[in-house]
C-alpha cells in the first residue's frame, strides 16, 4: 500500500519579490535576465517590471556594476578576451553602450592574459606535433575570445616556434 500522494505544487508558491532575490542570491543578474527568468516563471509582465523598477531603485539590480564586475571576473581570473566579454554581456541583455564603457574601463592586458592562457595550455598539447599544437593552441585562444592574431603570438611563445620569416 502506497503513502499519500504528494501535490507537486509547492504548499507556498513564492511571489515574484521573492523569487527575484532568491534568483539574485545565486549570482548578480542583468535586469533582462532577471526578467526573463520571472516571466518564464509565469509572473505577470506588469508584475515583473514594477518588481524590476523596486530593484533597481534599491540598488539589486544594476546593469553597469553587473558589466563591471562580470568583465574583471572574466578578464582578469577567466583570462577571457574582450571580445568574448562583450559578446557575453550582450547576450545577458547589457546594451551596447553600457559595454563599450565596461570594456574601456576593465583593467587587463589582453596580450598578457593570451600568454598565460597559452603557457597554462601549452604543457597539454607537447605529445603532438608542432604544427598540429600551434593549430590546436591557436583555436583555444581564438575560442576564448582573443584576436587571431594575438593568439598565434601566444601560441608561437607558449610553445616556442619561431615565427615564419617574412621573406620567405
Amino acid at each position: 500500500m502506497a503513502g499519500p500522494r504528494r501535490s507537486r505544487e509547492p504548499k507556498h508558491p513564492l511571489d515574484c519579490h521573492e523569487r527575484s532575490l532568491r534568483l539574485l542570491a545565486v549570482r548578480q543578474r542583468s535586469r533582462r535576465e532577471l526578467q526573463t527568468r520571472l516571466l518564464r516563471a509565469g509572473f505577470p509582465a506588469d508584475e515583473v517590471d514594477g518588481e524590476l523598477e523596486r530593484l533597481e531603485a534599491v540598488g539589486l539590480v544594476d546593469d553597469r556594476r553587473f558589466a563591471h564586475e562580470f568583465a574583471e571576473h572574466q578578464l582578469k581570473v577567466k583570462l577571457t578576451g574582450r571580445r568574448a566579454v562583450a559578446s557575453a554581456l550582450a547576450a545577458k541583455g547589457v546594451d551596447r553602450r553600457t559595454i563599450e564603457e565596461t570594456l574601456e574601463e576593465a583593467a587587463g592586458d589582453d596580450e598578457e592574459a593570451a600568454a598565460e592562457l597559452a603557457r597554462a595550455r601549452a604543457p597539454r598539447l607537447v605529445s603532438l606535433p608542432p604544427e598540429k599544437a600551434f593549430t590546436r593552441l591557436v583555436s583555444y585562444l581564438v575560442r576564448r575570445g582573443h584576436a587571431p592574431d594575438l593568439s598565434r603570438r601566444a601560441a608561437r611563445e607558449a610553445l616556442s616556434i619561431e615565427a615564419p620569416n617574412a621573406e620567405g
